[in-house]
């Protein structure tokens, strides 16, 4: 009668260490005994052999136990950093960690932020790295792209040359991108609101106003405004090739007051590297893709632009490549440290001192929480408006369906 598995088993732990340290005639006859009882072929019964002693001899596997170590950044560090986060509106650690020493007193100062010394250090030392992992459950954002709007100006492109860097100082204040934001609401028919959006390169400072349409009077008339509330000397303006930035009017403007008008390559929007990136960050997270087309609207958005350069402008800290390397297929680029564009037009040697004393009070009086109240507001004021619009055109559309089918 055949063995079972066990008795199988159990014939070959017993058998295992003599054949081991037998000699090679005691080993055959060891070999022969497991044969007849198993009904193993020779080859497989010494493989077995051999295998049960060596796990035999083996040492058993000791689980590894994890160290728990003490949380340096316990919930209160957290809720602190949360808090803070949210304020500088969700940026990326590379960006906060080196602003947080910076910010930290600015809320305290202005009592949003009340921490022992012991968080106020550990906040100071956190590393962009570890502000990532600590917000990583909190960080949800959705990004929706939109569709371009700009038409392209024929007139008087002849006359505008194409930007080279020959003719631009991208290391001093001055030289801006220019672009329109459109808020058509993905129905492009008809008039609806852009949102002018003006970049300096150097230093990251934006400005933003909001027009009628995308006439040359209106943007004209907007970048005129612009150009006296920025801190420093406007010298170069770089645009698209759009017919509301390519006309007689600009054209004239800029030869008249010396200032360096140039344009994109067609179809290269990286040529406005700087400008496309703020019309996200800055028009697109403030006011969103619905429609805009009236006059209450456009009142309202420019209420809310002039809280938004504020924020933007003193409390929101951005990074500038400075480097870019090939390596074979993978590019490595390299930035400089974050700071405002505020801080940023303090450390020009360019500007007057009298311009940056006056910057520098209008900062020491400013709240950052308070900026985003109002601001919070003004968006959700000009979302009942909005509301308020569609509901109207919605009981319209629907008397002209119940006229048209009882006419």
């Amino acid at each position: 009668m055949p063995l079972t598995m066990k008795e199988r088993q159990a014939v070959t732990k017993q058998l295992a260490t003599t054949y081991n340290r037998a000699p090679k005639k005691e080993k055959g006859r060891i070999l022969d005994t497991l044969i007849d009882l198993a009904g193993y072929n020779r080859s497989y019964a010494a493989r077995v052999l051999r295998q049960r002693e060596r796990l035999k001899r083996a040492k058993p596997v000791k689980k590894k136990t994890r160290r728990h170590r003490p949380r340096k950044y316990d919930r209160e560090v957290l809720a602190a950093l949360r808090w803070i986060w949210v304020i500088c509106d969700c940026i990326c650690g590379k960006r906060l960690a080196p602003y947080l020493p910076e910010i930290i007193p600015v809320l305290e100062r202005c009592g949003e932020l009340a921490i022992s010394k012991e968080v106020r250090q550990k906040l100071v030392e956190i590393s962009p790295a570890t502000i990532d992992r600590l917000l990583a459950s909190v960080k949800k954002q959705y990004q929706l792209k939109a569709r371009s709007t700009t038409k392209p100006g024929t007139l008087l492109k002849h006359q505008i040359p194409i930007r080279t860097y020959s003719e631009w100082d991208e290391q001093r204040p001055g030289f801006v991108e220019v672009d329109l934001v459109s808020h058509e609401g993905g129905d492009p028919r008809g008039d609806f609101i852009q949102t002018l959006d003006v970049t300096d390169v150097h230093t990251g400072w934006t400005e933003t106003r909001a027009v009628k349409n995308k006439a040359q009077v209106w943007v004209f008339e907007a970048l005129k405004e612009i150009k006296g509330k920025l801190p420093f000397d406007l010298l170069g303006i770089d645009s698209d090739n759009g017919s509301e930035f390519i006309n007689d009017h600009l054209l004239r403007f800029c030869r008249e007051h010396q200032i360096t008008f140039t344009r994109s390559c067609p179809y290269r929007k990286n040529d406005n590297c700087f400008v496309e990136q703020k019309n996200y960050s800055v028009v697109r997270k403030a006011v969103g893709y619905r429609r805009h087309n009236t006059e209450e609207e456009l009142a309202v958005l420019n209420e809310l632009y002039d809280t938004l350069w504020l924020y933007t402008n003193f409390f929101q800290p951005v990074m500038k490549l400075i480097e870019k390397t090939r390596i074979g297929s993978k590019v490595k680029k390299r930035y400089d440290r974050a700071r405002t564009p505020f801080r940023r037009v303090l450390e020009s040697s360019l500007l007057a001192e009298r311009t940056k004393e006056e910057l520098k009070q209008e900062y020491a009086a400013l709240n950052p929480v308070e900026l985003q109240r109002e601001m919070m507001r003004l968006q959700d004021r000009l979302s009942a408006v909005t509301q308020s619009k569609r509901n109207e055109n919605k009981e319209d559309q629907n008397v002209k369906t119940l006229e048209y089918i009882f006419s």
